[in-house]
């Protein structure tokens, strides 16, 4: 397996001690998201497991790699994605996983366009920054948020996780992949950072993740669109025998072609449960 050496941008924490935030949405002049902390970059090289994707998976590393064509082609029309593409991709994570019950709650499109300041649920930009969508208190959250209020008592009570599906659409994601690090090698006590995420109306949770040369980060080059990938947010068993999470980042590959075509990408985020 090749490898390349890249920056990766973790957590600083802020100076004045208080708790890290983010906004969901960006200045809309600046195009940028505010934030009371800082990144620093970090060289750390990255495994291209191509070919060895069957030795990684959802619960021993926090991720699992599959090859399933989708009918959605285009993901311009935002009706057929709710409805035809949650369905599809909910029998996959099933037949994937073993769960019982799969609830889509949303899902974003990325598309890396230099310069562009726009940036909505339809046209987020990949994020250059080492997180994790989920914790424990957020998604707990989710349940209450998505569910009926007479469901959740029963699915609060049995294992549930938070995962993401990710694929690249139109064409490969040569340009600005996505980086994945291997559960086993994160010190979940240290390295993981809650981060409040303010949404307009509400408040949110995340991961910021601080550097540990122990991470050891992985990818699959060139994704194409009938492959994708599972990334494990969150799972409700917490007592060492599985992968609870993945941080991940976009990157910029040094063995990118020049010429090749910009990254764009689908993530849906799907509430996962188990009888």
């Amino acid at each position: 397996m090749s490898e390349v050496t890249t920056s990766l941008n973790y957590f600083v924490p802020p100076l004045d001690g208080s708790k890290p935030w983010i906004d969901i949405n960006p200045d809309p002049k600046s195009g940028r998201r505010g934030a009371n902390f800082d990144t620093e970059a970090f060289q750390s090289k990255i495994l291209n497991i191509r070919g060895h994707e069957h030795e990684y998976s959802l619960v021993k590393n926090g991720f699992e790699f599959f090859e399933e064509p989708t009918k959605e082609k285009e993901f311009k029309d935002v009706k057929s994605i709710e409805n035809n593409y949650y369905a599809e991709q909910s029998d996959l994570i099933k037949k994937l996983t073993g769960a019982s019950r799969v609830v889509m709650f949303d899902h974003t499109i990325r598309h890396h366009k230099p310069g562009d300041t726009e940036d909505t649920p339809d046209n987020r930009h990949p994020v250059p920054r080492v997180h994790v969508d989920q914790t424990a208190q957020s998604a707990e959250a989710r349940v209450h948020r998505h569910l009926p209020a007479s469901d959740v008592p029963g699915l609060l009570a049995r294992r549930y996780q938070i995962i993401n599906l990710w694929r690249p659409i139109r064409h490969a994601a040569l340009d600005y992949p996505l980086a994945l690090c291997d559960f086993q090698t994160i010190d979940d006590k240290n390295d993981l950072i809650p981060t409040t995420l303010r949404y307009p109306d509400r408040d949110g949770e995340t991961f910021s993740v601080r550097y540990n040369p122990r991470h050891q980060w992985i990818y699959q080059r060139g994704m194409r669109p009938d492959e994708g990938v599972l990334i494990k947010c969150f799972d409700s068993i917490q007592d060492g025998s599985v992968a609870v999470l993945t941080p991940h980042t976009a990157f910029v590959d040094p063995t990118t072609p020049e010429g090749a075509p910009l990254r764009a990408s689908i993530e849906l985020r799907a509430l996962v449960f188990y009888d």
